[in-house]
């Protein structure tokens, strides 16, 4: 028996339903949270009248987040790259904001996971062209991109 049918899963059901309706608020809320705050730090830095690199880095991440709620949007997937690259910017991030009060060990631990989640990458990416997925009624396809 599959989880799908244990627990009354199937795509019919209230529950299912109801699934899809807290998915698709929670999204709109992500979405709309991250725009306010794209906002928020948009009107510092005219405030200030200054940009700074962490700024930018910030910017970035709120337009990654984004990214991946109009990808599950289009696709009802979430690609495992998308939270993958928000992690490493926001390293990025705290490596330049925090470096000057950080010690040698703390910036290399930063660093190395920094250098571990691109090599997450890359095997996620090789991993793809290497063994596309296969659906049992098409040929076998190439997809860029893995998804949970």
């Amino acid at each position: 028996m599959e989880i799908n049918e244990r627990f009354g899963l199937n795509r019919n059901s209230f529950f299912y339903a109801g699934l899809n309706i807290v998915e698709l608020i929670g999204l709109c809320l992500i979405g709309v949270a991250t725009t306010i705050a794209i906002g928020e730090t948009a009107w510092e830095m005219v405030v200030i009248q200054k940009v700074d690199l962490s700024d930018l880095l910030l910017l970035f991440l709120f337009l990654e987040i984004l990214a991946m709620v109009g990808q599950y949007f289009k696709t009802g997937q979430i690609q495992v790259r998308y939270p993958i690259y928000i992690a490493i910017v926001a390293l990025a991030r705290v490596l330049i904001i925090q470096a000057k009060s950080m010690d040698h060990w703390e910036m290399l631990t930063i660093a190395i996971t920094i250098v571990l989640l691109s090599v997450a990458v890359l095997i996620i990416r090789f991993g793809h062209v290497r063994y596309p997925y296969q659906t049992p009624i098409e040929k076998p396809t190439h997809h860029d991109d893995d998804e949970i």
